[in-house]
């Protein structure tokens, strides 16, 4: 059996739906479809999920929702007449969207999540609907009746390992189950959403609990590309690529998965393969936990991110004091932060951080508390920091990797700020200024592949 997923750009509209109807029907072991809420249909468009996050915020500062709950409404009205489903079907998701506002939520954040989800749910309530009108034995699985079950955090929930053999009740279904990505209950009976790339996160934890032979999450490019093609026109198809891979570029940018959406699949040693709505027969790019290196290409992909910021202290002798990275992990832990790096020398210290967890007083607060845990002779935030990755599975096996990067980058004056290479060998690390990280991604992508 196989589990599939479709993003927001592949539910756009009936249009789109009718791609991803002919994609269920061409393949019978695809039982377990996964959806997203309806993307953009067009360049200015505004995706549902937005939608229903403004009808939140207007609901919490108690403004009118007219404007924005008939634009929701019309969204889901158009796939759902698109494909005459019948009006007794479409009334109760459009009274769904009315009634939000009314149902019991523990607090706001509990209600921006609820509102959230309800574009996956009331958009896999429709799809079922949708392939049930076109003659597919098919039936809407909510996550609850599923068995998932995750952590009491609204906004970053986690599943709970015992969700796993419930959803083990429902391998080798008959039926095919569309289930809505991107949420699921805590212990309580609360909608919590999972965090950036929600939906990839679902499928993976389908694919996990059936234990699907693969995973293929449907996009809207043909594969995943060794350079972001904003960047570099027509960059060079990734055909295969390993977990690991994936999880560090993932981290420093790449947009066809966060990087913590596989770990499941991950866990199960289930190949994942992108591919195309569009274009369903390109092969896509496979995922997996091993593969054979291409001699030609050491490097498989490169990807840059702006959302990093460091903590840089200088003290003299700061090699020979005792205890030093203990205090400052210590304030960081105190204050609930995570570290991404930290790279030293004999008098001074770089700290990584993603600058996501941090607010301009909270930086003062830590500023503040270092200094007086030990004393430094400088110490100061910087803002204009990105991180660039180079990363191969088959560049632990050759030599002057780094020299080729390092001089590609110089030959196009960019400075670096930081390197860093990873333990495993796959993966190099390169700190820039921020004006200077798309240049660099394409001076290095003009060395490894061009």
């Amino acid at each position: 059996m196989k589990v599939i997923k479709f993003g927001g750009s592949s539910l756009a509209s009936s249009q789109q739906l009718q791609k991803v109807l002919a994609i269920v029907e061409a393949d019978q072991k695809r039982k377990y479809v996964i959806v997203s809420a309806p993307g953009k249909r067009f360049d200015g468009d505004t995706k549902v999920t937005d939608l229903l996050i403004q009808y939140a915020r207007q609901t919490i500062h108690h403004q009118d929702t007219q404007a924005v709950t008939a634009a929701i409404i019309d969204r889901y009205a158009e796939i759902g007449h698109g494909f005459n489903v019948p009006e007794a079907q479409l009334t109760p998701i459009f009274e769904t969207i009315r009634n939000l506002p009314k149902q019991s939520y523990a607090d706001n954040t509990y209600l921006m999540a609820a509102f959230k989800a309800h574009g996956e749910r009331l958009n896999a309530q429709l799809v079922a609907a949708v392939f049930q009108q076109s003659g597919l034995n098919a039936r809407y699985l909510d996550p609850k009746d599923a068995g998932m079950v995750v952590t009491d955090v609204p906004d970053d929930a986690q599943i709970i390992k015992s969700s796993y053999d419930q959803l083990a009740k429902w391998a080798n279904s008959e039926q095919i189950l569309v289930i809505p990505g991107f949420f699921a209950y805590n212990r309580n009976g609360q909608i919590c959403t999972f965090s950036r790339g929600g939906s990839d996160i679902t499928g993976a934890i389908i694919a996990r609990g059936v234990h699907a032979e693969r995973y293929e999450n449907f996009t809207d490019v043909d594969a995943i590309y060794a350079v972001n093609p904003s960047l570099v026109a027509k960059p060079a198809a990734i055909s295969e690529m390993t977990f690991t891979e994936m999880r560090e570029l993932s981290y420093a940018g790449f947009s066809v998965f966060h990087d913590e959406a596989l770990i499941p699949a991950i866990e199960d040693n289930i190949t994942v393969n992108v591919k195309n709505t569009n274009h369903p027969e390109a092969p896509g790019t496979l995922i997996q936990s091993t593969r054979e290196p291409n001699p030609h290409y050491p490097v498989t992909g490169i990807a840059s991110s702006s959302s990093f910021c460091s903590l840089y202290l200088r003290k003299y002798l700061l090699n020979k004091e005792v205890g030093l990275g203990r205090k400052i992990l210590t304030i960081l832990e105190n204050h609930h932060i995570s570290y991404e790096h930290m790279p030293s020398g004999i008098d001074d210290l770089t700290i990584i951080f993603d600058e996501h967890q941090l607010t301009p007083e909270l930086e003062k607060t830590l500023v503040a508390e270092i200094s007086t845990a030990i004393n430094p002779d400088e110490i100061y935030f910087t803002h204009d920091y990105s991180i660039l990755m180079l990363v191969g599975e088959n560049m632990r096996n050759r030599v002057g990797i780094m020299s080729r990067a390092a001089t590609a980058l110089a030959n196009d004056n960019i400075k670096l700020i930081m390197v860093n290479q990873g333990a495993s060998e796959i993966s190099i690390m390169f700190g820039v200024h921020d004006n200077d990280a798309d240049q660099a991604v394409i001076a290095l992508y003009k060395e490894f592949f061009d």
